[in-house]
């Protein structure tokens, strides 16, 4: 540790600025997609088994639910463009928008060069949890995803089930890619229904038991036509352990919900990023 200066304070004291204010975002419209899944009905469903993964497609203008069905339990969930598997969710970008954590109203974006909403969430039923006394809140866009290098890494075990491999297997199965090229799609998560901050002390990425319950769920506005991906962790609702076969685990359930003809008016799916490419030559 080297000596502070004797300025230290007065560093320290200088107020933050927020990196990308997001007064002018593009609004999502949620009278509108809210009074669309009014009239919505139920048109597929599926089940995420404990420890494993699922894939799930949805059009745009149709709205997906992820919900705790039999006990606590939290999902990492990837998204693609349905058509185009290299565009898909870019939780950075989501999270330097709008924050650590993500609610009602806010929308999960995709990486470059595309960066257009794809999805937005219209309804939480944990929105009432907030930012508890440790900095823990829910949905968060800031954990990785477990996977079996940090494993092999920190215990030098060979653990399967964790998200990363429970969503490498439910890709290829579902699109027919060979298991090492899903791979390379899987990306960083939503970590849905997952409380999790950072340590006041040592700035530590920490989890807690998650607030879901039966019958919680979140729900979203598909943007654009999207492949989803959600893996039930092998955590359970990760309150103690992250990867393990010894944890309480429960199935996730998604159902998709498409809104009566007419109902989304001249809606229509955002475009992609408007910069021109140049780079500057």
């Amino acid at each position: 540790m080297t000596d502070a200066p004797a300025d230290a304070d007065a560093r320290r004291a200088v107020e933050p600025v927020i990196c990308y204010p997001n007064d002018s975002l593009p609004r999502p419209d949620l009278d509108l997609y809210r009074a669309a899944r009014a009239s919505a009905r139920k048109t597929d469903e599926v089940l995420v088994p404990p420890r494993e993964g699922r894939c799930f497609e949805v059009k745009a203008g149709q709205v997906f639910r992820i919900s705790s069905v039999e006990g606590p339990q939290v999902g990492d969930l990837n998204l693609h463009n349905l058509h185009d598997l290299s565009e898909r969710f870019f939780s950075g970008k989501t999270r330097a928008l709008h924050g650590t954590h993500v609610t009602t109203g806010e929308r999960l974006w995709s990486n470059l060069p595309y960066l257009r909403p794809i999805a937005t969430i219209i309804e939480d039923t944990l929105g009432w949890y907030g930012i508890d006394q440790f900095g823990g809140s829910v949905h968060d866009v800031i954990g990785t995803r477990c996977d079996p290098y940090t494993g092999n890494l920190l215990a030098g075990d060979h653990y399967h089930h964790c998200c990363h491999s429970n969503m490498t297997r439910a890709l290829a199965d579902h699109t027919g890619l060979p298991l090492h090229d899903a791979e390379m799609l899987v990306h960083d998560v939503l970590n849905v229904f997952m409380c999790t901050g950072f340590t006041r002390d040592t700035g530590q990425y920490f989890m807690k038991a998650s607030p879901v319950r039966p019958g919680d769920y979140l729900e979203f506005f598909a943007e654009i036509d999207l492949l989803g991906n959600l893996s039930a962790c092998p955590g359970g609702d990760c309150s103690s352990e992250h990867s393990s076969d010894t944890a309480t685990c429960h199935p996730l359930l998604v159902e998709i919900f498409t809104p009566a003809e007419g109902a989304l008016g001249d809606w229509t799916s955002p475009s992609v990023n408007g910069y021109d490419r140049s780079h500057g030559r």
